[in-house]
């Protein structure tokens, strides 16, 4: 494709709005889950967004349809090396994993440098943490600085970050080239694998790839084996179809929606790991080509784009004040009005800082690195 080409071609506005609705719906979701650190009101941590840890998957899937989108025919066709498309990969995601390890260390040291069980991490460990993590490469689970066997101790969903890296590394070697007859197959069979995966694990989750512990791992490893090609399918077939356009912000608003009808649904027991799936492999897929049809002007437009801006830099910055806000709910134990205006305070803060890191440094940092590295 020429310059000319590529600069004319349309973006999925909505999509990237999507992607920041999931965004802030796991912000909410963490917060559920440190209500779980609270004597009070537990049933809000155990029904609260229960499936909302499926935003992850929704960004696997959504991440493989805008790479092929973006990169197929020009990875194919030569016009694209390989190292070209991982520096871009790199300029678009690590400044922000590196603010991200900064945040979290500050976090850290304000909580005292403490595990859990309130033991002193040691000095050693959290400069290997550290120096890893700004790598996005995961803690062994011996050095873990936080004593529940996270992969990333300094900002936990850094893990999905990692998966992020293997999945642009996979696609930029060979799943750009893998014909899309191939690609079908790679999905159905991922698929079952998630599907295995799942009744496998007596909780039922497929909510797996935060830890060091390989059995956790492979459950990662396995989300982003069907996501990243799953999404790349989509792209594909989207663009084999160019089925017409839907105008206006209502699309947006339908999707949006969906998304939270499907993170509300509470646990459904022995039944949720099929209803997880179902959700990866049939309802994502079907916002996706929804959303993807979708167009939108005016206001509308500028509020959606502003959205799928700030996903990125909310997930990437939003877990430490996770962590300071469970280690102030174990020390002071709050009831009532301060409990849950403390996870207020957390969620507005939290918006609060991912704006900041996007408009002070990570487009400004992305934009410098461009010129210079070309």
């Amino acid at each position: 494709m020429t310059t000319q080409t590529w600069a004319t071609k349309p973006h999925y506005d909505i999509l990237d709005g999507l992607r920041g609705i999931a965004a802030i719906m796991v912000l909410c979701y963490h917060i559920c889950e440190a209500i779980a650190f609270a004597p009070i009101n537990t049933t809000i941590a155990e029904q609260g967004l229960y499936h909302g840890f499926m935003s992850v998957d929704f960004f696997f899937i959504l991440s493989g349809f805008v790479m092929g989108y973006a990169y197929d025919e020009r990875l194919q066709d030569g016009s694209m090396s390989l190292g070209s498309f991982i520096k871009r990969r790199l300029i678009r995601l690590h400044p922000m994993v590196v603010i991200g390890v900064v945040i979290g260390l500050i976090c850290f040291c304000i909580q005292g440098c403490q595990m859990w069980d309130g033991t002193q991490a040691l000095t050693s460990d959290i400069m290997i943490c550290v120096m890893l993590a700004l790598f996005c490469l995961p803690t062994p689970t011996s050095m873990d600085v936080r004593g529940n066997a996270e992969a990333f101790p300094i900002n936990g969903p850094h893990w999905s970050l990692f998966l992020e890296y293997i999945g642009s590394l996979c696609y930029g070697l060979f799943l750009c080239r893998v014909s899309t007859k191939i690609l079908k197959i790679w999905v159905g069979i991922s698929a079952l694998l998630l599907l295995a995966f799942a009744l496998w694990m007596e909780e039922n989750y497929i909510s797996y790839g935060w830890s060091s512990e390989p059995i956790n791992m492979l459950g990662g490893v396995i989300r982003i084996s069907f996501g990243y090609p799953m999404g790349l399918l989509l792209a594909r077939l989207f663009k084999k179809k160019s089925p017409s356009s839907i105008q206006g912000p209502q699309v947006f608003w339908s999707c949006a929606i969906a998304l939270l009808v499907i993170f509300l649904v509470p646990g459904l027991g022995d039944f949720s790991c099929y209803y997880q799936v179902f959700c990866l492999i049939i309802l994502f897929p079907i916002i996706i080509w929804s959303g993807a049809r979708g167009v939108v002007q005016g206001n509308s437009k500028k509020y959606i784009t502003f959205l799928g801006r700030l996903s990125y830099p909310l997930y990437a910055v939003h877990y430490p004040l996770i962590y300071l806000y469970i280690y102030w709910i174990k020390q002071v134990d709050p009831q009532g009005a301060l409990f849950y205006g403390g996870a207020t305070v957390v969620i507005l803060a939290n918006l609060l800082l991912g704006t900041l890191c996007l408009i002070c440094y990570d487009e400004p940092i992305r934009k410098w690195l461009s010129n210079k590295l070309g």
